[in-house]
């Protein structure tokens, strides 16, 4: 007879993407042991954005106001030439009305996994520090890891599934051998936290581009404190040096710094994993993809993989789906990866080449382009889209292959997108569950059973739309993760949500 579980699902690396796999997993009544072979959490500041989408996460999680209490609201993007600052583009405005959350908020990853341990605490779940994964073994039933101490002694844990969140270098990625395919750039970036900042303009997202160089700046905290991020120019240790950096700073982008609590270089990477699932061990985070920092949606990404698994684990562990709901996770999570590392390998190749005609492209575009956008920016539609992507609110996934094939290759505008926010309408997504929502009074007069055939599934009413993506008359069946899976007449959604939600009966 084979041991008892220690837990449902076992977790390998407590940075955001375990401990945010763990925390969503505890939501929703599934046990978790996240271990790490660090003796501590993360000290240093690394990842610092939290984008929009990540935001409404922690909001569905009721932890939103402990990170927005502690973070730099960046409200304006100011691209700009080399020491000159072009153009001022307002967030909040280009957001306006897509989501509770319209600006990039500024945190520490330090503080950001501080956080997300005490939540989980909260719930119930203590991070086992200091515990090594050294390999696994599978069974038909499960899985059971060989663990370290600190001291070398072993300990074996056993759990239904496995989620390997440790970073790029990950070891449970390696001990099932799936390739980790991409290129390492050979350009080098530079990383400093500095304080006496002088020369950006302060509590916003500085972007300058330069003949032959590339700074991106966050604001942390008060006005003379900023993450600087740049690339290295020269492959020596003298050019990636500080003191060389710091003088290539005041050349170029005349900007200034009084000292730095952390100096860093590194290379840029762009992989993505070949499978995200190997029966039942799973990847997640950097453990399943990496890419440029252009954009600052590295960790943001890894947090949303973790949203996603947990649901899905949630919905086979405690609901009963069938274990190939699990198949979707990579269905879905895989090509948003792909996406992001295209994107961004592409625009971290523009930024940094040094071929003269990029060089002049760059000059042109932000010196004349970067002005305009900023302009029209706010009048047009196309503009909420460019923060929709930025926030990585407008996602998309398909339900399944066969949707995706009958749709030949048309993406709706809600089913397989997250709920398009209404102001009023993602209090209710706390539940962590299926649900139905039904939109405009007008068209709602009988809210029940007999009028929306739900097989028992709650149902949300919103007389008001203030979001035109929501249609009266028309049934959303909406997954704990908050994508919209379904749309149907009252006719039509008991089949339609038959065949779209797993767990409905």
């Amino acid at each position: 007879m084979p041991a008892p579980f220690d837990a449902d699902v076992a977790i390998v690396g407590a940075g955001p993407t375990g401990l945010m796999l763990a925390l969503c997993l505890a939501r929703q009544g599934v046990s978790a042991v996240l271990v790490d072979g660090k003796t501590e959490p993360t000290r240093e500041s690394r990842a610092i954005i939290l984008q929009a989408r990540t935001m409404e996460l922690l909001d569905q999680l009721g932890i939103a106001g402990q990170f927005t209490a502690l973070a730099t609201v960046a409200t304006t993007l100011r691209p700009g030439f080399e020491g000159e600052e072009v153009a001022a583009l307002n967030l909040r405005g280009l957001a306006a009305g897509t989501t509770p959350y319209p600006q990039l908020l500024v945190l520490e990853q330090s503080q950001t996994e501080r956080l997300l341990v005490e939540a989980l605490a909260s719930a119930g779940t203590e991070v086992q520090w200091g515990q090594r994964f050294e390999s696994f073994e599978t069974s038909p039933d499960g899985v059971t890891l060989t663990l370290s101490g600190p001291t070398g002694e072993t300990r074996l844990l056993r759990a239904r599934y496995c989620v390997g969140a440790d970073g790029s270098s990950s070891d449970v990625r390696k001990a099932l051998g799936i390739p980790f395919d991409g290129t390492t750039n050979p350009q080098s970036f530079y990383v400093i936290d500095a304080t006496g900042v002088t020369g950006l303009v302060p509590d916003s997202i500085n972007i300058r581009a330069g003949l032959s160089g590339f700074l991106l700046t966050f604001p942390m905290g008060s006005g003379d404190h900023a993450r600087l991020l740049g690339t290295v120019r020269g492959e020596s240790e003298a050019a990636s040096s500080e003191p060389v950096v710091r003088g290539q700073l005041e050349q170029t982008f005349s900007v200034r710094y009084e000292k730095s609590a952390w100096y860093s270089t590194y290379r840029v990477h762009h992989r993505v994993a070949r499978r995200f699932r190997e029966g039942r061990v799973f990847l997640a985070g950097d453990a399943a993809h990496v890419h440029s920092p252009v954009g600052a949606q590295g960790m943001n990404t890894g947090l949303q993989d973790a949203h996603n698994l947990a649901c899905k684990l949630a919905d086979v562990i405690r609901a009963g789906a069938a274990d190939g709901v699990l198949d979707r996770y990579e269905a879905e999570r895989r090509p948003v990866a792909q996406r992001l590392i295209a994107t961004t390998d592409t625009l971290f190749g523009f930024v940094t080449s040094q071929k003269r005609a990029a060089q002049l492209a760059r000059r042109a575009i932000v010196r004349t382009l970067a002005p305009v956008v900023a302009d029209l920016a706010p009048r047009t539609r196309r503009s909420s889209r460019a923060f929709e992507y930025l926030g990585q609110v407008r996602i998309h996934y398909w339900m399944s292959d066969a949707a995706k094939a009958a749709a030949h290759g048309h993406r709706d505008a809600v089913v397989g997108r997250r709920l398009p926010w209404n102001g009023d309408n993602y209090d209710c997504l706390r539940e962590f569950r299926w649900q139905v929502h039904a939109y405009g009074a007008s068209a709602w007069p009988d809210l029940s059973p007999t009028r929306i055939p739900t097989s028992g599934l709650p149902v949300f009413s919103f007389p008001t739309i203030r979001n035109d993506l929501l249609e009266a008359g028309l049934l959303y069946l909406v997954r704990p993760d908050g994508f919209v899976a379904a749309a149907a007449t009252p006719d039509d959604a008991l089949e339609a949500f038959l065949a779209a939600g797993p767990v409905i009966r």
